[in-house]
């Protein structure tokens, strides 16, 4: 099992950290006011951002988008070494210009980035089962080793094997991060209530 820092303390971090602990993960929730948290889900620890990120071998970005590069490009020496997993998503993502995954991995060069989970409302990360349909979990980073710890962690989720899809290096996490410009629609639609992307084939 791995040491987890989950930078985070909304509802993403807090289902994560919850699953994670549960599968027997020591996981650490880094939060900006430790002392305000009031957690009543498994057994994690508590910390600051810079606590959670120091002392964890693998670190979950599950904090806004809009203001990750500042906040991790702050935390460098902490996660220097690191394997950084990005569920976040920016505000406007265009598709064309930089993600904020290969943005990451520019400002954290000796950390290894992968981008995963983003494109599925957050219940669906740690219960992919739940959807009547068998949703995708896409992975996107420039270290296959890196990759294949992630797709461990996302077999501790509930993710089959065969529900995940390495989409290559780090610059494919574009079009993952492209396709939540369909999330207001999509809310719009059909109401705040679970979903995810497939592939169908």
């Amino acid at each position: 099992m791995s040491t987890i820092g989950i930078l985070g303390s909304g509802r993403v971090a807090s289902a994560l950290a919850n699953k994670l602990a549960t599968a027997g993960h020591e996981v650490t929730l880094g939060t900006r006011n430790p002392a305000a948290l009031n957690w009543t889900g498994a057994p994690v620890t508590i910390a600051d951002y810079e606590s959670a990120a120091r002392t964890a071998q693998i670190v979950i970005n599950a904090t806004p988008g809009d203001g990750a590069l500042e906040r991790l490009g702050a935390l460098a020496a902490a996660l220097d070494g690191k394997l950084l997993i990005d569920v976040s998503n920016p505000h406007s993502p265009s598709g064309s210009e930089p993600s904020l995954a290969e943005r990451l991995q520019s400002a954290l060069p000796g950390t290894r980035v992968v981008k995963t989970l983003n494109t599925m409302f957050f219940t669906v990360m740690t219960d992919p089962h739940s959807l009547r349909i068998p949703p995708t979990a896409f992975l996107s980073g420039n270290d296959d080793s890196a990759k294949a710890v992630v797709t461990a962690l996302l077999a501790d989720l509930g993710w089959p094997a065969d529900w995940i899809e390495d989409l290559g290096d780090i610059t494919t996490a574009r079009g993952p991060e492209a396709l939540m410009l369909l999330v207001p629609s999509l809310i719009r639609n059909r109401g705040f209530v679970p979903f995810a992307l497939t592939v169908a084939a």
